[in-house]
């Protein structure tokens, strides 16, 4: 199965390219991810700039996502797996024919319509990361998920 991670913004820092290179040459055994970086908005000056800056992100999220795919917005108030549990879920969404695509917003975070469109919110912590950084944990826990799914060892 290749997987499909729709992220608004680009990595600019080198170790994070790094970090997310690795990971995906090590999903590139289990399938693969696709990641497709969608423009963001400059840093917004006031609430009511950063408010439409949200809200143009978020149309351009809207408009790369087909009706047929499954989406999963990572989001604070998403629901938490363990990693087992995330592999288990994976496992079930792939054996009902679903087609994930996760969605991972740029510094604004993600809009209300990105969210409303969502069929899932997922959370991997209560606290708030760095765009750049989460798209790694996300890569980790994905690359986790698949060796868990495959049977081989994984560190815990």
């Amino acid at each position: 199965m290749r997987f499909s991670l729709l992220c608004v913004g680009r990595l600019k820092e080198e170790f994070w390219q790094k970090a997310c290179a690795e990971y995906q040459k090590r999903l590139s055994r289990y399938g693969g991810v696709e990641i497709i970086e969608l423009k963001d908005e400059p840093e917004p000056t006031s609430p009511a700039l950063s408010e439409k800056a949200l809200e143009i992100e978020g149309a351009r999220v809207l408009a790369r996502l087909r009706p047929d795919e499954y989406a999963i917005a990572l989001a604070v108030g998403g629901k938490g797996f363990s990693s087992e549990g995330f592999a288990a879920h994976i496992d079930d969404l792939l054996a009902k024919g679903k087609r994930p695509v996760f969605l991972i917003g740029g510094s604004l975070g993600l809009s209300k319509a990105v969210c409303a469109r969502a069929d899932e919110l997922l959370s991997f912590s209560a606290m708030t990361f760095p765009h750049q950084l989460m798209r790694v944990v996300f890569l980790e826990q994905l690359y986790r998920a698949c060796r868990i799914s495959a049977g081989e060892p994984y560190h815990k």
